[in-house]
């Protein structure tokens, strides 16, 4: 890369003003307006890049040190200042004429939540969506004009979309260019305008979006559902539309990644015994069998009846842990009995042992396998 205080023809002990009137001179000589050659561009880049570090002190202090990180060579991030320079002596559109902008633009993206039960997350479910957007103009078909008319050219600017001016500026006589008012920088103007969209080429509607939620889908899951948005002015393309997923509290189910978390309450006599039973999970009947002697805290685990995995197959496993309920009212008769098999058994009496969790924790951590 060319030393910078060579392109700007000046000393390395160069003032500030010095370098200032080195770059001003150059660019009289180099602006784009005044030479269009590819060559003079290309100069007018490095001098407005070099200008561009050594007018600030920092980077002129950094450059002086040698090579630094983040200089860069001409049209790399170290040229970011070129832009901002060359807008504040030639005008936002830097001295060339960038045609016509359209009048079609694409159309905002719209973020909808959707709140979905836990059931239906296992195996996924659909929704029809009632929306309020932009939809395109049935009368004009987007092109903005009442039937049987059609944009004209803009008088003013003759097509162009924009005006240039010759000023002057510290640099000399330079041509700059702006957008036409007339048009609005479009190179055209619609002198009668679709009376149903009032020359927008969409109109409000509401409108149902169908949906197919896949399963495994969690709360704060973002899905995107592309070109499904409002369509944009002059019947520019359709946005997208983000669907944030909400999963309801259930009352009796919870969930962990994709498996499903439940307690069991087993009566005192049922534990001891043993038993089989049918619980009611979310996608159908269960049968448990409970061995004799369970205890409260141990969990139960049936394979491949929790969630869908939300990207591959199979599903997590339905994770029930047990919790021994000890009867609280009993009538004379079942005291007896009570006592009888305490009598039977012959029971050591309460004493200190071993410190346990308590009985949630317990849960937790093997529902967790901690």
């Amino acid at each position: 890369m060319a030393d910078h205080y060579d392109v700007l023809g000046v000393s390395r002990d160069a003032t500030t003003e010095e370098i200032k009137k080195a770059y001003r001179r150059l660019a009289r000589e180099l602006h784009p307006d005044v030479n269009p050659s590819p060559e003079a561009q290309e100069t007018f880049k490095a001098v407005t890049h070099a200008y561009d570090v050594l007018s600030d002190p920092g980077q002129r202090r950094d450059y002086d040190r040698g090579p630094q990180q983040g200089f860069g060579g001409a049209g790399g991030q170290g040229f970011g200042g070129f832009g901002d320079i060359f807008e504040t002596f030639f005008g936002g559109q830097g001295g060339g004429n960038r045609g016509p902008k359209s009048r079609a633009e694409r159309g905002q993206d719209a973020l909808l939540r959707v709140e979905v039960d836990l059931g239906e997350v296992i195996f996924g479910t659909h929704r029809d969506l009632e929306v309020d957007t932009a939809v395109l103009c049935e009368t004009c078909n987007g092109s903005c004009c009442a039937p049987g008319t059609s944009p004209v050219t803009c008088d003013i600017c003759h097509g162009s979309g924009s005006i240039q001016r010759t000023v002057r500026s510290l640099l000399g006589n330079v041509v700059t260019s702006a957008p036409c008012g007339t048009c609005r920088g479009y190179g055209t103007i619609i002198p009668n305008p679709c009376p149903t969209c009032q020359g927008q080429g969409r109109v409000r509607a509401r409108r149902t979006l169908p949906v197919d939620i896949p399963a495994g889908v969690d709360t704060g899951l973002r899905l995107q559902l592309p070109g499904q948005g409002e369509v944009g002015p002059a019947g520019g393309p359709q946005g997208d539309v983000y669907l944030e997923m909400k999963v309801r509290h259930h009352d009796v189910f919870s969930r962990n990644d994709d498996d499903l978390l439940c307690t069991l309450e087993v009566q005192m006599w049922d534990a001891v015994l043993g038993t089989t039973t049918t619980v009611k999970a979310l996608d159908g009947d269960i049968e448990l069998e409970l061995r004799p002697g369970i205890q409260s805290a141990e969990v139960l685990t049936v394979k491949g009846r929790g969630v869908t995995h939300l990207r591959g197959n199979g599903r997590g496993d339905l994770r029930v842990g047990i919790q021994v309920v000890t009867p609280t009212k009993l009538d004379h008769k079942q005291k007896e009995l009570m006592k009888q098999l305490a009598a039977a058994h012959k029971y050591p009496a309460p004493s200190l042992g071993q410190f346990q969790q308590g009985l949630f924790a317990k849960l937790r951590d093997r529902f967790l396998n901690v």
